[in-house]
């Protein structure tokens, strides 16, 4: 049976290994040369992608500690990462996209997420495929049950969205 100091691990494990993440962005910024972004701006750069979201579909993709996702924003549209438009059908939602200075850089993170997907799943880490599948998952109910742990007489206090129930894209790719 899991004891609870192995059950608080988990969380903190987390924690730890998206601190260590944040840690290796910044490594590869500095590596590159970047000095007018951050590794949580950076991450956020990866979490838009080639997409176009709101705001608030951006905060409930990803991660990041200790930060406010409107002032990142507003540095990364001052820095031209980042471009930001008044949605069409409603014009209190802001759109956000990466602009091609934004674009070019999550390109080389994603190189950067490669090489360490490569190391991964080729190198004796004895990690296969499946493993990272399962992980992924474990990862996904935990968020599951903290979120409904949370809901407070019925109504929950923050809304998560479920994950996009694709099938899994080979991690290689």
């Amino acid at each position: 049976m899991l004891e609870h100091s192995e059950y608080l691990d988990i969380f903190t494990s987390a924690e730890r290994l998206h601190r260590k993440f944040l840690d290796v962005i910044q490594s590869e910024l500095d590596a590159l040369q970047y000095r007018d972004i951050n590794n949580v701006r950076a991450l956020i750069l990866l979490n838009i992608g080639e997409t176009e979201m709101t705001a608030s579909d951006l905060l409930w993709r990803g991660c990041y500690l200790g930060s406010n996702v409107s002032y990142n924003l507003k540095k990364l549209t001052e820095t031209g990462y980042v471009t930001q438009t008044r949605s069409s059908h409603d014009k209190r939602v802001i759109m956000v996209r990466n602009s091609a200075k934004g674009v070019a850089l999550c390109k080389r993170l994603q190189a950067m997420n490669g090489r360490h997907i490569a190391e991964l799943t080729t190198s004796g880490a004895s990690t296969s495929f499946e493993d990272i599948l399962t992980c992924r998952k474990t990862m996904r109910t935990l968020e599951g049950i903290c979120h409904r742990a949370a809901d407070i007489g019925g109504r929950s206090r923050v809304v998560v969205p479920e994950p996009v129930s694709q099938e899994p894209e080979r991690l290689a790719a």
